[in-house]
C-alpha cells in the first residue's frame, strides 16, 4: 500500500534582529528584509512575513502587525543617514524548499502524522482511537471507490448531474448535483483514488485515475483554467482540479502532466488578490477562507512536487489565517469569528452555521499543511478544541462532508483526546453508507452543500475522510 504523507513545509524563524544588536543594544539603523531596497517617494515595496508586514516607502520602513495591521515599528532611513552603523540585510522567511518526492513520500491528499511524534511509533491511545473501527472504515472506503468506478463516464468524467445513466438495471440512483461542477467532482474522485494508493501507473483504480486525469487535461483552457468561468464559484472547481492534477503528476511520476499542473497553478496565482488570498472572482480584493484553503492545498502540493509556486502566496495564506482566527481559535469565513456562509432562503434554517466549525477546520487543515504546529502557534490547539466539541453527528442539520473531511485532515495532526473523540464519531459513516442496489457504496447527498455536488461529491469526500482515519492507525513518520 502506498503511504501518503505531506512534505514538511515550515516557515523559517523570523525576527527583527537589527532592532537588538549584539550585546542587546539597539543600533541606529535597522536591517532591511531581503526583497526590499531603497524606495523613491512615489514607490512602495512590501514583504509579508510571519512576524508582520514590512512596507518601505520613501525610505521609511514600517512594520505592521499581521492580524490587526497596527504599526509595530517605524524607522526613517533619511534621519539616520549619518549613522555609523551599516545597513545589513535580514533574510526574509520563506517556505522551505520541498525535498525530492518519492513514491514512499506520497502526496498531500492525506495529512502527515503529528510532528511531535516524528520518527517514533504513534502512541497507543492515538492508534487505538483510529484503529477501533479500522476494518469497517477500510471496507467502506473500498465500497465507495467501487461505486465511483461504476459511475464514471467512459471518457473519464464524473457527470455531476447525470451519473445515474450508468444504472442500467434496477432503481437508478438519485442525488444529482449541479451540471457546472463536473470539474470539481472529477477532481475529488481522483483524489479519493490517489489517497487509496492508485496512481496513473499502478493500483486497482489505475485506469480510472488515468481516464479522469486525461479528461481534466482536455478541459483546460489556454489561460490555465480547468473548465470554464461560467459559474460564479468556478474557482472551487479549478482549485480542486489543480490539486488533483498536481497530486497525480507527483505520485505517478508522469512528466506529461507537468505543463497542465503548472498552468493550473499559474492561473491560481493570476486569480489571487494582490498582497492577499482568494475568493470567487479574480483580483477583486475580496477574500475568503474556504476558497483560499483549496487553493493552498493545490499550491502546497505543487511546491512539494517541484513545480513553480510563488512562495509569497503561501505566506499570504498564513497571514490570512492569522487575521481571521479569533482568540478562541475560531476561523472566520471573511473575517475573524464569522461563521460559514449559507444560501438565501431557508438554507441557514435547515443547516444553522453554528452547528459546525467548517471554517475552523479548513483553516486548521491548511495551517498544518503550511507547517504550523501547536507548539509554535498555541492557537491551533484552541481550534482543535472547537472541533472536538463539535464532532461529526448524523443529524439532519449537522451533516457536512466538507466539514468532516477538513476536520479529519486537521485533527489527524493531534493525538490524545481530540483525535479519539473525532475519529470515533466518524463511525457514523460506515453505518449510513448505502448497501442496496445501484446505491451500494455511496452516501446520500443530504449534507449542507450536497445540493451542489450531489452523490459523487458526498461519496468522494467521505471516502477521503475514511482513508485518513485508516491511515492514522498505521502510518509511521
Amino acid at each position: 500500500m502506498l503511504r501518503l504523507c505531506l512534505s514538511v513545509v515550515a516557515f523559517l524563524s523570523c525576527s527583527w534582529p537589527a532592532l537588538v544588536a549584539q550585546g542587546g543594544q539597539r543600533p541606529s539603523t535597522p536591517r532591511l528584509p531581503s526583497g526590499l531596497s531603497s524606495a523613491t517617494a512615489t514607490e512602495s515595496q512590501m514583504v509579508v512575513t510571519p512576524l508582520g508586514v514590512y512596507v518601505l516607502r520613501a525610505d521609511v520602513l514600517w512594520l505592521f502587525d499581521p492580524q490587526t495591521l497596527e504599526v509595530r515599528q517605524r524607522f526613517d532611513f533619511r534621519k539616520a543617514a549619518g549613522s555609523a552603523v551599516p545597513v545589513a540585510v535580514l533574510e526574509a522567511p520563506s517556505i522551505a524548499a520541498p525535498k525530492a518526492p518519492s513514491k514512499a513520500d506520497g502526496g498531500v491528499a492525506v495529512a502527515p502524522p503529528p510532528p511531535e511524534f516524528a520518527e517514533e511509533p504513534l502512541p497507543p491511545d492515538w492508534v487505538a482511537a483510529a484503529g477501533s473501527g479500522r476494518e469497517s472504515y477500510q471496507a467502506a472506503t473500498k465500497r465507495a471507490l467501487v461505486w465511483l468506478k461504476q459511475h464514471q463516464d467512459e471518457d473519464g468524467r464524473f457527470d455531476c448531474d447525470g451519473f445515474m445513466k450508468h444504472d442500467l438495471e434496477g432503481v437508478p440512483c438519485d442525488g444529482a448535483g449541479s451540471a457546472v461542477h463536473d470539474i470539481g467532482v472529477t477532481g475529488l474522485a481522483v483524489l479519493a483514488f490517489l489517497a487509496d494508493g492508485s496512481t496513473m501507473r499502478a493500483g486497482p483504480f489505475r485506469d480510472e485515475v488515468k481516464k479522469s486525469v486525461q479528461w481534466l487535461r482536455e478541459q483546460q483552457q489556454d489561460n490555465g483554467i480547468f473548465g470554464t468561468a461560467a459559474s460564479h464559484d468556478f474557482i472551487y472547481d479549478h482549485a480542486i482540479a489543480t490539486f488533483a492534477i498536481c497530486e497525480a503528476y507527483g505520485l505517478s511520476n508522469y512528466k506529461l502532466l507537468l505543463p497542465a499542473a503548472q498552468r493550473g497553478l499559474n492561473y491560481l496565482e493570476s486569480h489571487r488578490n494582490p498582497y492577499s488570498v482568494w475568493r470567487y472572482q479574480p483580483r477583486d480584493n475580496d477574500n475568503d477562507t474556504s476558497v483560499t484553503t483549496w487553493a493552498t492545498f493545490a499550491l502546497v502540493s505543487g511546491d512539494h512536487f517541484g513545480l513553480a509556486v510563488n512562495k509569497s502566496a503561501l505566506q499570504m495564506a498564513a497571514v490570512w489565517y492569522d487575521q481571521v482566527t479569533d482568540d478562541d481559535g475560531r476561523a472566520g469565513y471573511t473575517k475573524a469569528g464569522e461563521r460559514s456562509s449559507r444560501l438565501p432562503g431557508d438554507h441557514a434554517t435547515r443547516f444553522p452555521p453554528e452547528s459546525g466549525e467548517a471554517m475552523t477546520a479548513a483553516a486548521l487543515a491548511a495551517r498544518t499543511m503550511l507547517g504550523q504546529t501547536a507548539a509554535k502557534k498555541p492557537i491551533l490547539a484552541k481550534s482543535a478544541a472547537l472541533l472536538q466539541a463539535c464532532p461529526p453527528q448524523w443529524q439532519p442539520d449537522r451533516i457536512d462532508p466538507y466539514y468532516w473531511f477538513m476536520g479529519t485532515l486537521a485533527m489527524s495532526q493531534f493525538g490524545g483526546e481530540p483525535w479519539q473523540v473525532w475519529s470515533k464519531a466518524l463511525a457514523v459513516l460506515p453505518e449510513h453508507q448505502r448497501q442496496d442496489g445501484n446505491f451500494a457504496g455511496s452516501w446520500d447527498p443530504i449534507g449542507v452543500w450536497d445540493l451542489n455536488g450531489g452523490r459523487i461529491y458526498a461519496t468522494a469526500l467521505y471516502a477521503l475522510t475514511l482513508r485518513l482515519v485508516d491511515r492514522a492507525a498505521t502510518v509511521r513518520r
